[in-house]
C-alpha cells in the first residue's frame, strides 16, 4: 500500500511534490560530492538575511535550488511538508488558501523555513507559539559527513533536533521540514495602545502574556514599538472573520507611523491576515527611509514591487560592496558609522531597564518590542540536552517571559574606541541583564564568554557526532571571526 495515501488528486500533488523534492535532494548530494574534501561546505546561494559581512569562499557550494519548495500540505493534520531553502512568502502563499498559517511568521518575506529554524525567528505570535523550531515535528538534515538523516524529537538523532536551533548550518542544513499550521481568520483586528511610561508598558506586556487578553478582548497577536521614552505602543492583534473596511500599507501609508497618536483610548485599526503577516516587510519595519522611501515625493514614484525587504538587501549590498555610506559621511566631514544591527532577548521584567539605557547611550530610534515564551517546558531529561534546557544552543529558561528587543541603523564611530564599541557595550549590558543575543550579525564575543552562551560541551559533542571531519565551519567561527 503506498505511505502517500489513498488515490485521488490529493494524493497525486503530494507523490508529485515528494517527487521533486528527491530530485532536489539528488542534486544537493551531488553537489556536495564535488566539493573537495580540503574546502568548507557551505551554500551555493546568492541572498541571505545575515547581517555579517564574510569572507568570501572559492569552493563550490552545495546546490540547493531545488529545494525551495512547499512539497505539500494537509490541511486536516494541519502540517505542512516544506524544503528547507522554501521562503516563508512561499510557504504563506500554500497555507493560506486553506485557511492556515504556521505558527511562527516572522517578519520578512524572504526568511526561509530552514534559516529561520537553524537561526532563529521571531514574531507577535511568540508570546504564545515560542519560536519557529518549537513547531517543527521532524526534519531532514544534510549533515557536515554528507548524510542525510531525519531528525524528531525522540528517535536516536534527538540530540541533533534539540540542537540544532541557532547552529546556523555548523551542524549541517535542513533538506525537509514536517512542521505544525494554525487556523486562521482572514481579518486581524488591531489596537494601538500608547504608554508614556516604559515600566507601565512592561508591566501590561507581561500581564498580556499570562492572560492573553486586554480589556476584555482576546489577544492573538503582540508586540510593540518604542520612539522615544514616553512615547511607545503595544500592538494587540485580535482574528476575526467580521467583514469591514481594511487599511493598505502597501502603497503611500506606512505602517509603522499608522501607530501613533496621542489618545488615551486605543487606535483601532484592521487588516487581511495575508497583510498582517506581511506588514513589516514593506518598509522592512522602518529602515526604508535610509533609502528614502519614505519621503512622499519619492515613494510616489518608487515602484511598488521594489517596496519590500528583499530590494532593500539589494542595496545595503551595494552599500557593503562601495562603502557608500561612508563615502557620503567622509564628504561632509563626518566619521564612519558603525552598523549597529541586533536583536537580543532580556527577561520581561528587565525590558524597562534595557530600553532606558539602550536609549540614553545608542542614539537609535524606534525600537522593535516582541514578548515571547518556549513552548517546550524542557522537562524531559532525555530530549532536553545535557544542560537540562530545551534548546542547548540558545538556552532560554522555559515557563519564563522574554522580551525581544530589535534595533537597526547605526551610529557614529568615536576616534580611539575599539572596532564595534557599540555593539560591545550592548553585548555587556545584555548579558548583564541575564539576556540573550542572536547570532545574524556582528558578534564580538571572546571564545571562553561565547561557548558558555551558546551551547559549550553540548556543541562541541554535537560537532564530533555529526560533522566529525569538520566540514562544515564551527559556530564561532561563523559567528565571530566571519569566515
Amino acid at each position: 500500500m503506498s505511505l502517500l495515501g489513498k488515490a485521488g488528486p490529493a494524493s497525486a500533488a503530494r507523490e508529485s511534490g515528494f517527487a521533486a523534492h528527491q530530485a532536489g535532494v539528488d542534486r544537493l548530494l551531488a553537489s556536495y560530492r564535488a566539493i573537495p574534501a580540503h574546502a568548507n561546505v557551505r551554500l551555493a546561494k546568492k541572498t541571505s538575511n545575515l547581517f555579517r559581512v564574510r569572507a568570501k569562499n572559492t569552493a563550490p557550494g552545495l546546490d540547493v535550488s531545488g529545494l525551495a519548495k512547499v512539497i505539500a500540505v494537509d490541511p486536516v493534520a494541519k502540517t505542512a511538508d516544506v524544503a528547507g531553502m522554501t521562503t516563508y512568502e512561499e510557504l504563506v502563499a500554500a497555507t493560506l488558501p486553506y485557511g492556515l498559517a504556521p505558527l511562527v511568521v516572522p517578519q520578512l518575506k524572504t526568511i526561509t523555513l530552514g534559516g529561520a529554524v537553524t537561526g532563529l525567528g521571531i514574531e507577535s505570535t511568540s508570546f504564545r507559539s515560542g519560536l519557529p523550531h518549537e513547531s517543527v515535528l521532524e526534519m531532514d538534515v544534510l549533515t557536515g559527513a554528507g548524510e542525510i538523516l531525519t531528525a524528531t524529537p525522540d528517535n536516536e538523532h534527538a540530540d541533533l533536533f534539540r540542537g540544532f536551533p541557532n547552529s546556523y548550518g555548523t551542524l549541517g542544513y535542513t533538506v525537509r521540514l514536517k512542521i505544525q499550521l494554525e487556523s486562521v481568520q482572514p481579518f486581524v483586528a488591531l489596537r494601538h495602545v500608547r504608554f508614556h511610561d516604559l515600566r507601565e508598558l512592561e508591566d501590561t506586556l507581561a500581564k498580556i502574556v499570562v492572560e492573553k487578553t486586554y480589556d476584555g478582548e482576546r489577544v492573538d497577536y503582540l508586540d510593540g514599538v518604542v520612539f522615544t521614552a514616553d512615547e511607545s505602543y503595544l500592538t494587540l492583534g485580535r482574528q476575526t472573520d467580521e467583514p469591514g473596511p481594511v487599511s493598505d500599507y502597501t502603497g503611500m501609508d506606512i505602517f509603522y507611523r499608522s501607530i501613533q497618536h496621542d489618545s488615551a483610548v486605543p487606535k483601532r485599526d484592521r487588516l487581511t491576515i495575508h497583510d498582517y503577516l506581511w506588514r513589516w516587510d514593506t518598509d522592512w519595519f522602518w529602515c526604508s527611509r535610509a533609502f528614502g522611501a519614505q519621503n512622499p515625493k519619492i515613494r510616489r514614484f518608487w515602484p511598488k514591487r521594489y517596496r519590500r525587504s528583499s530590494f532593500y538587501w539589494k542595496l545595503i549590498a551595494l552599500d557593503h560592496r562601495y562603502t557608500i555610506g561612508d563615502k557620503l559621511e567622509a564628504r561632509q566631514g563626518n566619521p564612519p558609522r558603525e552598523r549597529v544591527v541586533q536583536d537580543i532577548e532580556v527577561p520581561v521584567e528587565r525590558t524597562a531597564d534595557f530600553v532606558e539605557w539602550f536609549l540614553r547611550e545608542i542614539p537609535i530610534e524606534p525600537i522593535w518590542l516582541c514578548p515571547l515564551r518556549l513552548r517546550d517546558t524542557g522537562a524531559n531529561p532525555v530530549t532536553s540536552g545535557t544542560s537540562g534546557r530545551a534548546w542547548p544552543l540558545y538556552p532560554l529558561e522555559p515557563n519564563r517571559t522574554y522580551v525581544n528587543i530589535g534595533f537597526w541603523s547605526a551610529v557614529p564611530t568615536v576616534a580611539g574606541q575599539p572596532e564595534g564599541a557599540a555593539n560591545r557595550a550592548i553585548e555587556r549590558t545584555v548579558t548583564e541583564f541575564d539576556g540573550h543575543k542572536s547570532l545574524y550579525s556582528d558578534a564580538f564575543y571572546d571564545k571562553d564568554e561565547f561557548a558558555r552562551l551558546y551551547g559549550g560541551e553540548t556543541y562541541t559533542e554535537l560537532k564530533k557526532r555529526y560533522d566529525p571531519d569538520q566540514r562544515l565551519l564551527d559556530l564561532y567561527s561563523k559567528a565571530v571571526q566571519r569566515k
